[in-house]
């Protein structure tokens, strides 16, 4: 018997040592199926119903949806605690367009009229010579007009006044707000790509430098969609910046849509709008809006990167809007900025944010101009509907008042 007890011994030591690593392996082996091994660039984020690192939020409720995770506070947002220990997030909805337009163009009015107010004082003085022409030129040199729009105004201008004659204000302001306007060009198409086509759901990529307000241009324009009816899935292809898939699902929460995340950090984010937009269209959606990171216009790698994402997507559907983010506060710096992007993707439209402080409004003609791309709607400050669609008339008119 004495024989026989080391080896007994022996048996259970090893029975003891192959249950501990019973569990371990287990977990090893479920922790590959998730993420099996070191994922390629170019590999797609599996779906979230085979165990892969994209998530597919539930849509919303008005009444009960989950609380935000995004560190930090949003204007607008109704919190309060509930029983079951869920929090009550009030769905918004975004002003009419003719009230947020009518706050927009008296804060224009305030913030941009500059430009206007000194071209005025110089053409409507006792006499117009050639010092006076030069100081408007270099007005509207200093409000970012550009150089071939700002000769374009000032042969025009000195022609009507030759002609004309007058010098009178009124006379003055008429002729100077027709100029102004033919240059913002009322002409070109300023909608938005967002209806759906047959089977598939319109798709918009939002795009733009670090810092500029894509994530919350997206969450803006979101509540308009929604508030004309409109079933939008947003995509959180910002995999790069810090919180940002959070603070897009927290807009998406505010109004009632469903947002695609990662739950991998760093994930690829040509693969996250992949599957955005396949969700956008399983769900038979009508918008699926793509935010992408913020990248430098001179980063050869980062851009070649925004230039995947869009061939991604239109494996499984068009892109119908691209929209670039622009800050009108950069002046020309923003201008160069869109013409990097517009080599890289195909640019539909321009949103100007933060036109207002020391934005000067000449950069609007510029970028225009410069792209032959329509400026589509501008924002005028943080709150949830300081965002409306760009009126060429309006525009010039809050500049000259």
């Amino acid at each position: 018997m004495n024989d026989f007890l080391p080896i007994i011994l022996s048996i259970l030591a090893a029975l003891v040592v192959v249950g501990g690593l019973v569990p371990v392996l287990m977990k090893a082996r479920k922790s590959g199926a998730k993420y099996p091994g070191t994922r390629d660039a170019n590999d797609p984020l599996q779906s979230s119903a085979a165990g892969g690192g994209t998530l597919v939020e539930d849509r919303p409720d008005a009444a009960k949806a989950p609380a935000p995770t995004f560190d930090g506070t949003v204007e607008g947002t109704d919190v309060s605690d509930d029983a079951a220990g869920l929090e009550t997030i009030a769905i918004d909805t975004p002003a009419p367009v003719e009230g947020r337009l009518t706050r927009l163009r008296a804060r224009l009015v305030k913030s941009n009229n500059i430009l206007g107010k000194g071209l005025l004082a110089l053409l409507s003085g006792d006499k117009i010579d050639e010092n006076v022409w030069d100081e408007v030129e270099e007005t509207l040199l200093l409000a970012d007009l550009g150089t071939e729009p700002t000769m374009q105004l000032v042969d025009a201008l000195r022609e009507r006044v030759k002609v004309l004659g007058t010098r009178s204000p009124e006379d003055v302001k008429a002729m100077l707000r027709e100029e102004l306007i033919k240059l913002v060009d009322p002409g070109m198409d300023r909608s938005l790509n967002v209806e759906r086509k047959g089977d598939r759901p319109a798709v918009v990529l939002v795009v733009g430098v670090n810092g500029v307000g894509k994530t919350t241009t997206v969450g803006k324009l979101a509540r308009v969609l929604v508030a004309e009816d409109k079933d939008v899935l947003l995509g959180a292809a910002d995999t790069f910046r810090a919180a940002a898939a959070e603070q897009l699902a927290t807009w998406g929460q505010r109004v009632g849509v469903p947002t695609v995340k990662s739950d991998i950090d760093g994930a690829d984010p040509a693969s996250v709008a992949y599957e955005a937009v396949k969700a956008g269209i399983d769900q038979e959606v009508d918008v699926v809006m793509v935010d992408t990171a913020g990248r430098l216009q001179n980063k050869t790698g980062l851009m070649d990167e925004l230039g995947k994402v869009k061939r991604v997507i239109e494996k499984l559907a068009e892109v119908d809007e691209v929209l670039l983010v622009l800050d009108a506060t950069t002046g020309q710096n923003g201008l160069n900025q869109a013409r990097v992007f517009a080599e890289v993707v195909n640019i539909t439209g321009i949103v100007l944010t933060k036109l207002d402080g020391t934005a000067k409004g000449g950069i609007v003609v510029a970028i225009q101009k410069s792209l032959g791309v329509p400026v589509k709607l501008i924002g005028l400050g943080e709150g949830p509907d300081d965002l409306a669609p760009f009126e060429a008339e309006s525009f010039v008119d809050a500049l000259l008042n």
